[in-house]
This record gives C-alpha cells, sequence and structure tokens, in this order.
C-alpha cells in the first residue's frame, strides 16, 4: 500500500490517476510528479518500488502545499475575505454563490434544500 502525504492511494489504479487521490494534486500536477521522478504514467501504483515512492515523495513535499497545509491556507483565505466583510466574503457568510451565478433558480448546492413560501392568495369576485 502507497501512502504518500498522509493518503492511502489505491492499489488497481494507473499512476497518474492514484496520486490525484491527495488533496492539491490534479491530473496535470500528477503527470508533472510522474515526469520529473522518471516514472511512465501508465505504472500502477502497486509496481512502483520504494525508490519511486521516496522520489514522488520527496517532489511533493519539497515543491507543492497538499492536504492539511493546504485545507488550512483555504480557509485562512475564506476568514480573509470574511473578517474585511468584502462582497465575497459576505457571499460566503451567507451560504450563497460568490461568482456571479443566477440564485433566482439554481444554485441549491450552496443554498441547500428548498424552503417552500406560501404562495399569495388570489381575490375572489362576489
Amino acid at each position: 500500500m502507497a501512502r504518500i502525504a498522509g493518503v492511502d492511494l489505491p492499489k488497481n489504479k494507473r499512476g497518474e490517476i492514484g496520486l490525484t487521490y491527495i488533496f492539491g494534486i490534479g491530473s496535470s500536477t500528477a503527470r508533472y510528479i510522474l515526469e520529473k521522478a522518471g516514472i511512465s504514467y501508465d505504472k500502477k501504483v502497486h509496481e512502483w518500488n520504494d525508490e519511486d515512492l521516496n522520489a514522488i515523495r520527496n517532489i511533493i513535499t519539497n515543491e507543492f502545499k497538499v492536504e492539511g497545509q493546504l485545507r488550512s491556507e483555504v480557509q485562512m483565505s475564506i476568514k480573509r475575505l470574511l473578517d474585511i466583510a468584502c462582497y465575497r466574503g459576505l457571499r460566503h457568510r451567507k451560504g450563497l454563490p460568490l461568482r456571479g451565478q443566477r440564485t433566482r433558480t439554481n444554485s441549491r448546492t450552496r443554498k441547500g434544500k428548498r424552503k417552500t413560501v406560501a404562495g399569495k392568495k388570489k381575490a375572489t369576485k362576489k
């Protein structure tokens, strides 16, 4: 079992895909890491030897912020926006989308489950 940055990588996946299980590493970064370590993209994680693992670990620790360190940095950035009360900070505080999306319809992920409001009653004619 390959364990890098506190994450167990899946054994039967290609190296390029397996590295993306680490928070902060996407497909292009994974390719860069494997290329720099001199490992084929198609080599599966369980085929990596200790030398390969050490090379990958060294590259990740020296060049990238991943997992806990990156998560805390993201949280600090959000907290800064909340503290200075800018537009994006207010949207974070209210739990609404921040990047200009419409909210009349959609944006259910940010807003949560629908809260139904009773409709207006129509006046009856006599």
